[in-house]
């Protein structure tokens, strides 16, 4: 049986989510952070690096969300949720299961940073840590942030979905990015002029037959009361 190994305060839910989607048996182990916010000695064990999200498959340990989605989809998709190989629909497949993590998240994690900045100096630098993160959200983050969601609006006119007209990984990779609940960035975004996003949003919500998407999924459920 698949196991993912969760990390609270990680990003797991893509993988459960296309577990889920081809309804595969899987098991959920959960580790805590210490005090520090680095992993424990537990979940090194099962990866040198500590990081989350990571599965063992039999004798297999894969880390990494984008090739942890490959590998299931290449191995137990049965030609679901990718497009055929040498089509345009491939071509935007590949580029969207890795410009999430490459291109969009960084910036979304300095914005996070830079937001945060002024809470965690002592309470004199604080001015001085408000305007540094004012600025640097003026000038960069914010008109960068704002470019990249203006791209992902222009993707999806006349289709459906990132890479064509039918669900695929990288969908199930790319939409977690975009609805992010800790990025006020993605807010920001989705309240104003993403309306094909907040399609996608709705879809994901309210059509896709995803069991993670339902209080009704104990293991969900469990997971989001271990996060909080």
């Amino acid at each position: 049986m698949i196991t993912v190994h969760h990390l609270n305060n990680s990003r797991s839910q893509r993988i459960l989510w296309m577990l889920e989607e081809l309804g595969l048996d899987y098991e959920v182990k959960l580790y805590q952070r210490e005090p520090s916010m680095q992993a424990p000695a537990s979940l090194r064990a099962v990866h040198p690096l500590g990081k989350s999200p990571v599965i063992t498959d039999g004798g297999k340990t894969l880390a990494e969300s984008g090739a942890i989605l490959e590998y299931l989809v290449e191995t137990y998709g049965n030609g679901r949720f990718t497009p055929p190989p040498g089509t345009p629909e491939r071509l935007r497949y590949t580029y969207f299961l890795h410009y999430a993590e490459g291109s969009l998240m960084p910036l979304l994690f300095m914005k996070l940073v830079f937001t945060r900045l002024p809470e965690r100096v002592p309470w004199a630098m604080r001015p001085v840590a408000r305007m540094i993160s004012a600025g640097a959200d003026k000038a960069l983050l914010g008109p960068q942030i704002s470019n990249h969601f203006g791209f992902l609006e222009g993707e999806l006119a006349g289709r459906d979905w990132f890479a064509g007209a039918l669900f695929s990984a990288a969908d199930v990779f790319t939409l977690p990015t975009i609805y992010d609940p800790f990025s006020n960035a993605c807010l920001e975004a989705l309240a104003t002029g993403v309306p094909k996003q907040r399609r996608q949003i709705s879809s994901l919500f309210g059509i896709r037959k995803c069991s993670l998407c339902s209080s009704d999924s104990a293991r969900w459920s469990s997971l989001q009361n271990y996060e909080t």
